[in-house]
């Protein structure tokens, strides 16, 4: 094993100007992606006008959840593919073809101009923004966990989703600048595109930040041990064939985390508008302050994760969203503070899931294998619980006349949630190299050889 890095554990004092280089490359695709869900949600009302005027809301939602079906086949392309020929090749890649996508989307004609062929060059955007999204926050989430230090993987970890809330916050923010500068009869004719064009150039920025990121460490030595042999196809066969349980479990946890995070963060704007009577205005300011909060909770709950561990954070997030979503929701609709209070302390209850991602999703599978199972795990479950969340919220309110539905949706998803938890191996401090899945004693017998070997080198 000649020539094997040695890398402990991962607890060696981290280059500090690399760590920084991968939290940043990490979070700029991240909130790229972010960024065009986010303007997608928050301009719904004006992409409504604009290109289903005969159908109302519902072509839009349906429009947003169709991005979404190309991600697990997204995940099944770039995942394995990011375990074979690595993890920063990958990464550059799917970055310029997200972008790409959302900038065209400022481009489009709209129905008034050409009739269904805006619908349909639209929905062909969406398809391809959500493929390569299939490739990105899994490629993303293993980037950050295989560079973190192994006792400080959920506070490092936590800085990758502030690409999420950046991400979406910037989107709002733009919308409500350009909103409250042009007006509102402007923003439906033409004002509606400038977040899309926006996010070319955030695209490209990101592009030239990832092409100067080295390897992981924990790939680079995979690669000497000759784990990384064969092609994605024997890849993903693998995956399938001894993983699935890790698969299953994620898709689980992630059903319970989207369910929420759609909930919270893309529908939030319409709700306000369409159930609780707020301005569009009124409705964006209010959702900024809640992630504006959201962000300050991030490292903290990330550096929780640490000292407690990662089931005890999503167990107690879980419990939060069963016993406060109802009150909180009720809050929501008693005028504009009590809504931002209520918004907020949601948002606050979920950031203990959020911050958390990076350090758990991984750490479920071993590393030949992680890039696929977290890709693909991830985006089968958020296509089906993600990308339908506008779709299901709006039609659960219309089918019962209840507004009180989102959070009932909340408290369902956070049951399965609950119990896909109990099936997690905890992994707080313990390191994520290695051909077996950690945390595992198998994974620790697998760590002690890999250790003696390098000392004998």
């Amino acid at each position: 094993m000649s020539g094997t890095p040695t890398i402990p554990s991962n607890e060696a004092q981290p280059d500090k100007s690399k760590l920084r280089r991968a939290i940043t490359g990490s979070a700029v695709g991240n909130a790229t992606e972010w960024f065009d869900y986010g303007a997608f949600a928050y301009v719904a009302t004006e992409i409504t006008a604009n290109f289903f005027p005969e159908y109302g809301f519902a072509g839009t939602a349906l429009t947003f959840a169709i991005s979404f079906i190309l991600r697990p086949l997204g995940g099944i392309f770039w995942g394995p593919l990011g375990d074979r020929i690595g993890r920063q090749r990958v990464l550059a890649m799917t970055i310029i073809l997200m972008a790409a996508a959302t900038f065209l989307v400022g481009c489009l004609p709209t129905y008034d101009s050409v009739g269904i062929w805006a619908v349909v060059l639209l929905v062909l955007l969406r398809v391809i923004q959500g493929f390569s999204t299939g490739g990105e926050y899994g490629g993303a989430a293993t980037y950050m966990a295989e560079c973190a230090p192994d006792k400080k993987r959920g506070f490092y970890g936590s800085f990758l989703e502030f690409g999420t809330i950046v991400g979406f916050t910037a989107a709002i923010a733009v919308v409500f600048t350009t909103e409250s500068i042009i007006g509102d009869a402007a923003m439906t004719e033409w004002g509606w595109r400038i977040p899309f064009l926006i996010g070319g150039p955030i695209g490209l920025v990101g592009l030239y930040i990832r092409s100067k990121l080295e390897e992981t460490p924990v790939f680079q030595e995979l690669e000497t041990q000759d784990a990384v042999e064969g092609g994605a196809g024997a890849a993903l066969k693998d995956l399938f064939s001894l993983f699935w349980k890790p698969i299953l479990t994620l898709i689980g946890l992630v059903a319970a985390l989207n369910i929420a995070n759609y909930t919270l963060l893309a529908y939030m704007a319409t709700y306000l508008q369409e159930e609780a009577g707020f301005s569009s205005t009124d409705a964006d300011l209010l959702v900024i302050f809640g992630q504006i909060a959201m962000l300050v909770f991030l490292p903290i709950a990330g550096a929780l994760s640490d000292k407690v561990g990662r089931k005890p954070m999503w167990g107690g997030s879980f419990i939060g969203l069963i016993v406060l979503s109802v009150p909180m929701f009720l809050l929501i609709g008693q005028g504009f503070w009590p809504a931002v209070l209520g918004f907020t302390v949601l948002g606050i209850v979920y950031v203990a899931q959020l911050a958390t991602i990076s350090a758990t999703f991984p750490a479920m599978f071993p590393s030949q294998v992680r890039y696929g199972g977290m890709a693909i795990g991830y985006n089968i479950s958020t296509a089906a619980f993600g990308g339908t969340a506008l779709y299901v919220n709006n039609a659960l309110i219309g089918a019962t006349g209840d507004v009180l539905m989102p959070a009932y949706y909340m408290i369902a998803g956070s049951v399965v949630g609950l119990i896909a938890l109990f099936f997690v191996v905890e992994t707080a401090g313990k390191s994520i190299r290695g051909t077996e899945i950690p945390g595992t004693p198998e994974s620790e017998a697998e760590l002690a050889e890999l250790d003696k070997a390098a000392e004998v080198d």
